[in-house]
């Protein structure tokens, strides 16, 4: 396969009598190549990885992945700056040994504006607000995070007329932990014959019943059956749901209440400590009652899933920048390749 390649033209100023580059629209910054083909190569960036697409198109890897990131760049400036109202901090892994970076979602428009930070601590949450300026942030209404303090204290110290609102899936997550945290205690308790009814059980108790198959929803009667304890925290873990049903902050409170009431004398202690939790950081939970509020949630876990994607995909990025770019544009529409430029090279 061959490909055009392409200069940028020289001139001689008249002027000064040095020797001038004269920038032309058509050429990407790779002046190699038109600006076209590097939009075509990041198009096919996005389906496949850069090992493939340089194979394809008999390329250097180091070409195709710099011919990406304009395109990736050029995607950002055409979304244009961010003027957030709802907005969601999360922090992401990008290595081993729990070093993170924190990425902060306009959940109204659906796109990922923020990647930066060292660790996932209070100052690295305070560059993102300093980023955004104080004239952005006072537009700000509703912050959707999880229960990390850090995450709590920035936002009240740079945006402390917003609401908080903790991410439903996060405290899901917390009570999932304590749903299996008794399923352990039970497998400790139990000898002989009973505790294999208990045995590999763990999927089975945390799915919600209606995502179970036929033989999930049979071996769940079976160790109902057989076990009360077990068959009592579940229904208290599926009875929970419906408090992200009301729209009525008193209604909600009542409850939770009646929920926590439930637990006496169940034995049910990891329950007891995620209600502890719950009641702690309840301002945030009962915001949820807001309709507003109901239609920003699960977006954040969506990109999450995206950028492990991603990382899969690059088997370990060690490209920073390349990484903040994909994660920046990973929620972002594919570009068009314009027309009035020239042919792509067959």
């Amino acid at each position: 396969m061959v490909y055009l390649r392409f200069d940028r033209r020289r001139i001689l100023c008249k002027t000064c009598g040095a020797l001038r580059q004269e920038a032309m629209s058509w050429l990407s910054e790779n002046p190699f190549y038109t600006k076209r083909f590097a939009l075509y190569v990041g198009q096919r960036c996005r389906e496949q990885s850069i090992k493939s697409v340089a194979a394809e198109l008999s390329l250097d890897w180091k070409t195709v992945k710099e011919l990406e990131k304009e395109y990736m760049r050029e995607q950002l400036a055409q979304a244009g700056d961010p003027t957030p109202h709802v907005i969601g901090p999360d922090e992401i892994s990008v290595k081993q040994g729990h070093e993170y970076r924190i990425i902060v979602s306009d959940l109204e428009a659906r796109r990922v504006i923020w990647f930066g930070g060292k660790d996932r601590s209070q100052e690295s949450m305070d560059e993102f607000y300093k980023w955004l300026g104080e004239a952005k942030c006072a537009g700000i209404r509703l912050i959707v995070m999880d229960m990390w303090k850090a995450f709590r204290n920035s936002a009240e110290t740079h945006a402390p007329w917003a609401d908080i609102l903790y991410d439903k899936f996060h405290v899901i997550r917390h009570l999932n932990d304590a749903m299996d945290e008794i399923r352990r205690q039970e497998m400790r308790r139990l000898t002989g014959n009973r505790k294999k009814w208990v045995k590999g059980q763990r999927y089975t108790l945390l799915s919600n019943k209606d995502n179970l198959d036929f033989d999930g929803r049979k071996s769940l009667k079976e160790l109902f059956r057989r076990n009360r304890r077990l068959f009592r925290a579940y229904l208290l873990k599926e009875s929970f749901d419906q408090l992200w049903d009301y729209t009525y902050p008193a209604s909600a409170r009542k409850f939770f209440e009646h929920w926590r009431d439930s637990l006496r004398w169940q034995r049910l202690k990891p329950y007891v400590d995620f209600a502890e939790m719950v009641d702690k950081h309840w301002d945030g939970i009962v915001s949820h009652c807001k309709i507003e509020n109901k239609g920003c949630l699960g977006f954040v876990e969506g990109v999450n899933n995206k950028i492990r994607q991603i990382q899969r995909r690059a088997y370990g990025l060690r490209d920073e920048e390349y990484f903040r770019l994909k994660v920046l544009t990973c929620m972002l529409p594919a570009l068009e390749i314009p027309k009035n430029h020239a042919k792509l090279p067959t």
